[in-house]
């Protein structure tokens, strides 16, 4: 049987990727009944040129999936033009797996720096990640790597294989850098923002220019005022002088016999 088409079956059929190991594993006994007395070594180069060809192949336009190195090992996934398709095709069969902002920012932790505890976690944050760190554990998006060597022995944690199998990624170096990481989150977050969560902004924006325009009217307003009633307090003094004078309360024929 041709070494190819049993190689796209194992990829196809595999749960998880798979590796080149297991494959030649499972294959070694039908390749050597081929070609009888083959160096082991000779068996894993022939298998991993057919792979090649196999992925080569696949990468054609003519094919909605590709074969993906991930974690590890091979398996087939949807090609970036179909994404849109088959994500619309997956929400209809089960709900989005979607994690909180919290959850998010502690996996980024653990993922840019493993293995870590919980206190430093905690102390990258800002706030207590234990709660965090039994959902992600219950999502086996990280698991257990040992104890740190210090007083008390927190239990240290990193990324698992299904954190890699989730997102895609061959390791954790084709992670984004925290910078990136933050603005792909940002944007993620304005895109998930519902039509009237998004005019409530808008509205809340729209309503503090108008209260600031109106806190400079009335600052205008109350200047204003003040200078009048600075006028008026000028005027009523000069009058009480004028009152008080002994002159000006004498009647014209007084001030006349008076000078």
């Amino acid at each position: 049987m041709s070494l190819r088409p049993q190689l796209e079956a194992i990829i196809y059929a595999a749960e998880t990727p798979i590796s080149l190991d297991q494959i030649l594993s499972l294959l070694k006994e039908s390749m050597l009944a081929e070609t009888p007395g083959v160096d082991p070594a000779e068996l894993k180069s022939r298998l991993r040129a057919t792979l090649e060809e196999l992925i080569a192949d696949y990468s054609g336009s003519d094919h909605g999936i590709e074969i993906r190195q991930v974690a590890g090992g091979y398996r087939m996934s949807t090609k970036p033009d179909q994404h849109d398709v088959v994500r619309a095709f997956a929400k209809s069969l089960k709900p989005p797996f979607r994690l909180s902002l919290p959850a998010l920012e502690t996996l980024a932790v653990i993922a840019s720096k493993p293995p870590a505890t919980v206190p430093e976690i905690s102390e990258i944050r800002g706030v207590d990640a234990g709660g965090v760190i039994a959902t992600l554990l219950d999502r086996k998006l990280i698991t257990t790597a040992g104890r740190k060597a210090v007083i008390g022995r927190p239990i240290l944690y990193k990324t698992s294989k299904e954190f890699l199998l989730r997102f895609g990624l061959k390791d954790v170096h084709e992670l984004p850098s925290m910078e990136e990481f933050e603005k792909l989150l940002a944007e993620s977050f304005q895109s998930d923002l519902i039509p009237g969560e998004a005019a409530a902004q808008e509205a809340s924006s729209n309503l503090s220019s108008v209260s600031g325009s109106e806190e400079e009217s009335s600052g205008e307003n109350s200047s204003e005022h003040e200078t009048v009633e600075s006028e008026s307090a000028e005027t009523i003094a000069a009058t009480s002088e004028r009152d008080e004078s002994p002159e000006s309360n004498l009647e014209p024929e007084e001030k006349r016999n008076a000078s």
